[in-house]
């Protein structure tokens, strides 16, 4: 399943930077974390982002993974553990910035060997550049950091550079703006192919705000009740509701999402809007039996639930799929959940519809996930369609004569998304592509391909804080 929605449909992690401004000069200067007499707090929360960046760079973790991973987190307090995420998000959200700074100021490049100098580097410019730390704050810690991480031979490059980008941190953001220096070449070049110059600049500027937190009510009649509790504004998708990162006077909204109203209660679980719009894609699905495949973690499954469909969720992990059913238990929802491998699966046949987001690059996530940018590479694609192929044989497979599929990733990358349906289509001469209409989107008729297909792009509704990345197919099967 690709991660487009949160780990946890009710209970996700979501980013606690400040928002950050197109022009990535503004930053939270509330995120410091908090110091004792003896500064330790400072060097031990930055010492665990460093951490977290060698898991990400040297063991290619993913961020999520990584933090649930690191025994000393929970140790620290809870504004120090902010600010490690803050610092963190924000250093891998502007790295190609970040790295293009870094490579003006240093007259060689740095060895190989030296990931952990780069990363200490990177780490004191993000908080420079983009978190308002002080000057002098973020280069003594960090040359601090390197003292103690066994690289002292270093230390004098580590305080020289950061002064130098200290003296002028806008000079450098100028030098490089959003764009192909933000982005991995691979990337970026990928999207200029697909999507041109413009928008490839437009999704790259979207990926340096942090996202807002979108709401999917499990009663869709209740959405303008819930929106007035939730400090939320309604969305043109029917339901739909966004909660801003900052209120109108440009305070955070720090609150947990297990503390909002609303949550005890099941009455919504969070979903990126352009998450909630594949399943809605099926249409009327009250009483019809409908298979959600690679189902975790669960946002669509409770989709579907919700309305009225006997539905059967399949997903290779049981950890992931025990957080599905616990979240399904709070949504007072019903699901059949089953781990397994859905391209092997035999457990059953003839579906009335048929879900599948199939596991991709997840691309589409970056804004939420800035990590991804930095551990994808393009010789993953290969693999991924491979499964994409054989998820899409099985799914059309389990379905009944005239039954409908719904194909679908949170990829931006073509070759996960119209390129397979083509293929598909060649392979099985019984299906047919059915066209999305303008209604079944909001409205908004830009969210529709030329070929009929959903995708949404991470520049799409920018003045409201934008859209997940996102790609679907309606298929009908002949008979």
């Amino acid at each position: 399943m690709s991660p487009q929605d949160p780990p946890n449909p009710g209970n996700p992690a979501p980013e606690k930077s400040a928002p950050e401004r197109a022009d990535a000069a503004a930053g939270p200067t509330s995120a410091a974390p908090s110091s004792g007499g003896d500064g330790s707090p400072l060097v031990s929360a930055r010492s665990i982002s460093l951490d977290l960046l060698d898991a990400i760079f040297r063991r290619r973790k993913p961020l999520d993974e990584a933090l649930a991973e690191h025994a000393e987190l929970d140790k620290l307090a809870p504004r120090d553990r902010q600010f490690v995420r803050a610092l963190v998000t924000t250093t891998l959200r502007h790295m190609g910035q970040i790295d293009h700074a870094l490579g003006q100021c240093l007259e060689k490049p740095l060895p190989a060997r030296a990931l952990l100098v780069r990363n200490i580097l990177r780490l004191g410019a993000a908080q420079i550049m983009f978190l308002a730390t002080a000057p002098h704050a973020a280069v003594d810690t960090m040359v601090t950091l390197a003292a103690t991480r066994g690289e002292t031979a270093f230390k004098g490059l580590i305080n020289a550079v950061l002064r130098r980008i200290a003296r002028d941190p806008q000079a450098f953001l100028a030098a490089a703006p959003a764009g192909a220096v933000s982005l991995p070449d691979w990337l970026w070049q990928s999207w200029v192919k697909a999507y041109g110059v413009a928008k490839a600049t437009q999704i790259a500027t979207a990926h340096l705000y942090e996202p807002p937190l979108d709401f999917c009510c499990r009663r869709p009649a209740e959405a303008e009740y819930w929106a007035g509790q939730l400090h939320a504004r309604l969305m043109p998708l029917a339901g739909t509701l966004r909660r801003p990162v900052a209120s109108e006077g440009g305070d955070r909204l720090h609150q947990r999402v297990e503390d909002l109203p609303g949550y005890a209660e099941g009455a919504w679980w969070v979903q990126d809007m352009a998450a909630q719009i594949p399943a809605r894609l099926l249409g009327n699905v009250a009483g019809q039996r409908v298979i959600d495949l690679c189902a975790a973690p669960g946002g669509k499954t409770a989709q579907l639930a919700a309305a009225g469909a006997q539905v059967t969720a399949l997903d290779r992990s049981r950890p992931r799929l025990a957080r599905v059913k616990e979240n399904l238990e709070r949504l007072k929802l019903h699901a059949e959940l089953e781990v397994a491998d859905a391209a092997l699966w035999h457990g059953g046949r003839d579906f009335d519809a048929v879900l599948l987001d199939a596991p991709c690059s997840a691309t589409g996530t970056i804004r939420r996930h800035p990590d991804v940018a930095w551990l994808k590479d393009p010789r993953d694609l290969p693999k991924l369609t491979g499964t994409q192929d054989r998820l899409l044989d099985k799914a059309i497979s389990l379905l009944r004569p005239g039954g409908t599929l719904i194909y679908c990733t949170c990829s931006l990358q073509p070759e996960e998304g119209p390129l397979r349906i083509e293929a598909a289509l060649a392979r099985h001469a019984g299906m047919k592509r059915d066209r999305v209409h303008t209604e079944e989107v909001g409205g908004l008729f830009e969210l529709i391909s030329p070929a009929g297909d959903f995708r949404s792009l991470p520049s799409h509704l920018a003045a409201e804080g934008g859209l997940d990345g996102f790609y679907a197919a309606r298929l009908l099967k002949a008979g």
